[in-house]
């Protein structure tokens, strides 16, 4: 397979979500994505629309781990050059996809963003201008290292794709990530408890501190009991604002 064919390929799974349907999902996405590879053999008719047709079914998994998957797809559709029996190549991909989603949603929705997110706020908070740059710095690079390194050891390996996905060892990633969040917020609820504008200026800073780490211990025991995160980052934003606008009623 040419490197120019290959990396249009790649170029057009990045907007795999662009054509986001609620019938079949991501599936047009897909077929953008491989259409050079239908243009690059020149099939008859009749192949190439059994081609379209089979990958035009239903297709839904993470956009990022979409890349891997679509470069395994390339590889085995290439050892047939697009005609005969696919069945082997629809099983790949429909056994792939969910597993795939989960993983990635796991990582990049549950861990990853909202440990960027923690970051950004933090040094938004006291004021450094960086704050968006360092979300985008932490975010980006590994979801491009998922796309472009998956993309090319899926070709390389065929059926083997998932093997490059199975040693990142992402879950295990991933509660590294949440427990890493967790230590973050629990330092930075403790010195909020010492601020000056904090509402809990008048009471003992100590004892403050501790019920913060407290809280934020607490709410990974709910994240461990499948309570969803952003259920508690909502309920925790609701209750600050609440708390600061009952003390600006006291105080008014």
């Amino acid at each position: 397979m040419k490197k120019a064919v290959l990396a249009r390929i790649f170029l057009r799974s990045l907007f795999i979500h662009a054509a986001l349907n609620f019938r079949r999902m991501q599936n047009l996405g897909f077929v953008m994505a491989i259409i050079p590879l239908i243009r690059e053999w020149k099939l008859q008719s009749k192949d190439s629309e059994a081609m379209l047709t089979r990958h035009l079914q239903m297709y839904n998994s993470h956009p990022y781990f979409s890349a891997p998957l679509i470069g395994s797809i390339v590889r085995l559709e290439e050892e047939k050059k697009g005609v005969g029996d696919a069945s082997d190549v629809l099983a790949i991909k429909n056994s792939l996809m969910g597993p795939y989603a989960a993983i990635g949603d796991t990582f990049f929705w549950g861990a990853l963003r909202p440990f960027a997110a923690i970051v950004a706020v933090v040094l938004a908070f006291k004021g450094f201008i960086v704050a968006p740059l360092a979300f985008l710095l932490i975010y980006t690079p590994p979801h491009l290292f998922i796309r472009i390194k998956g993309f090319i050891e899926g070709y390389r390996r065929g059926k083997q794709g998932m093997e490059f996905i199975r040693a990142l060892n992402l879950p295990r990633a991933t509660s590294l990530v949440r427990w890493l969040s967790l230590v973050i917020m629990a330092f930075f609820a403790a010195w909020l408890s010492y601020a000056e504008y904090s509402p809990f200026i008048n009471t003992y800073g100590i004892v403050m501190a501790l019920a913060a780490i407290a809280i934020v211990m607490f709410f990974y025991f709910l994240i461990k009991k499948g309570l969803s995160q952003i259920y508690i980052i909502y309920g925790s934003v609701s209750l600050f604002f609440i708390i600061i606008s009952f003390k600006e009623l006291i105080n008014w």
